[in-house]
């Protein structure tokens, strides 16, 4: 079985609680299981990594870099000034897709820029938990371009 990676950076681990009005009310659990049934049909299997710490998820990605089929980012505010997350994804050989529950351009001004996005297979922003599933969509439909 495939094992497609779903990355999750800081504050993502309370979803369903941090600040709901914003970003929905579906926790990370919820998320999960959306994009495992969304992929099921590929036959992939999800491994779902959430840290609070860039350096962890730098390390998940190197660690899984060679015995994954792709990934589905959310990097949180990361976005902003994540430079080893933008690097490690930068040598992560895999196509991705960067995700984002709210719409980041219709909030503050801080959040307009993405350091990660311009490396991304596609980004997703806006849609709430259903922008995971279609973040995965749109995975498979690139690996489906790679074969």
């Amino acid at each position: 079985m495939s094992v497609m990676l779903l990355l999750n950076g800081p504050n993502l681990g309370i979803l369903g609680q941090r600040e709901p009005e914003i970003y929905g009310t579906d926790t990370l659990a919820d998320i999960e299981k959306a994009v495992a049934e969304e992929v099921s049909g590929r036959g992939w299997e999800v491994l779902s990594i959430q840290h609070d710490s860039e350096g962890d998820l730098v390390r998940a990605i190197h660690e899984h870099r060679l015995t994954s089929v792709g990934a589905v980012v959310n990097p949180g505010a990361l976005m902003i000034a994540g430079w080893s997350l933008r690097d490690a994804l930068a040598s992560y050989p895999q196509p991705w897709v960067e995700v984002h529950l709210s719409n980041v351009w219709a909030r503050e001004q801080f959040r307009h820029e993405s350091v990660i996005a311009p490396l991304a297979g596609g980004v997703v922003v806006g849609l709430g938990a259903f922008g995971y599933r279609l973040g995965a969509r749109a995975l498979m439909h690139l690996t489906a371009a790679d074969r």
